[in-house]
């Protein structure tokens, strides 16, 4: 079992930036793809990015590529995700989760068996 922990939520104005981080731990980190994934209210859960064990795989849904940066630090057990020129419609709870290194890469919440309690981000127009 590998605990997920996410941090750096908040109000921020549009335009502006946020970084959240989620912190491992239970099991060697390394041993996980990770993901974010957000939800907003009404709305179902949504991928946002993910990140394979190594960091040398990224994706990214595209209403963020170019201004979201998913990283990891396999030696720190955290993966961060860096959230530049935010917009209103970015406003939603933002979940950490893991998946296997032995798993296929996925954008499927349902591929993902490790979650986060998720952190709050709301962004004002």
């Amino acid at each position: 079992q590998v605990q997920l922990v996410e941090s750096g939520g908040g109000l921020v104005q549009a335009g502006g930036s946020l970084r959240l981080s989620c912190a491992a731990s239970g099991r060697t980190f390394s041993n996980y793809h990770m993901a974010w994934f957000r939800q907003a209210p009404g709305r179902e859960r949504e991928f946002v990015a993910y990140i394979s064990w190594s960091g040398g795989n990224v994706a990214y849904v595209t209403s963020v590529k170019g201004r979201f940066t998913i990283s990891r630090d396999n030696a720190k057990n955290t993966v961060d995700l860096q959230m530049n020129s935010l917009k209103p419609e970015d406003t939603a709870v933002y979940y950490c989760a893991g998946s296997s290194r032995y798993s296929l890469l996925s954008t499927s919440d349902k591929d993902y068996g490790y979650w986060g309690q998720g952190t709050q981000v709301t962004v004002s127009s």
